[in-house]
């Protein structure tokens, strides 16, 4: 696998530790995994419940595993599917390149700019104290939005590029949240691989 990190990033934010390598994937890697995942994945639209309003979540997922332990966030639980070649091949390189064992892969399917993902942080207890959550960007490229927690004038966005690779460790969870945002622009579908350990 093809990996281009002289262009990495590390977000220069206080209680965090991210980086962003921008072309973690060349482009015909990341072509031919977007249109593989796009067509072969079981996706589904699971209901969602805020302030006692439950309706469709704005997106489609799907959950993959090497074992076959569920994953829950929002009054959703998830039970994984085994994981496909094509994702055995994307977790190899990130394994290679993060040095950590990824358990879980969480596949969001944004399908235009009114499909989103709003503020949270990737806390669940089964992910325990200080999670590892590589996110991988296939498609139209959308801006991730983090805040911190007590901190209101700490805020960042990045513009996440086809084949881009985010990577939040240490308490990066513990003091911000993120989203992706809805958008009016039209935008072209993405689908967004995150990588997590469950405990």
């Amino acid at each position: 696998m093809q990996s281009l990190f002289d262009d990495s990033i590390e977000l220069d934010l206080p209680d965090s530790d991210i980086c962003y390598i921008p072309r973690f994937l060349d482009r015909l890697r990341a072509n031919h995994f977007f249109d593989v995942l796009k067509n072969n994945t079981p996706w589904q639209q699971d209901n969602i419940t805020v302030f006692g309003k439950t309706y469709p979540q704005p997106r489609l997922t799907a959950l993959y595993a090497n074992n076959d332990k569920p994953y829950s966030y929002s009054n959703i639980t998830m039970h994984p599917m085994p994981f496909t070649k094509e994702l055995l091949e994307i977790k190899d390189g990130l394994e290679t390149f993060a040095k950590v064992e990824f358990t879980t892969c969480l596949l969001n399917r944004y399908r235009t700019g009114s499909d989103s993902n709003g503020w949270h942080a990737d806390n669940e207890k089964e992910l325990g104290e200080n999670p590892i959550i590589a996110s991988i960007s296939l498609g139209a490229a959308r801006f991730f939005h983090l805040k911190h927690n007590t901190r209101p004038d700490i805020k960042h966005k990045i513009n996440l590029q086809h084949g881009s690779l985010l990577l939040m460790k240490g308490k990066t969870q513990h003091y911000y949240k993120h989203q992706i945002a809805k958008t009016a622009k039209a935008v072209e579908e993405r689908i967004n691989l995150t990588f997590r350990i469950i405990k």
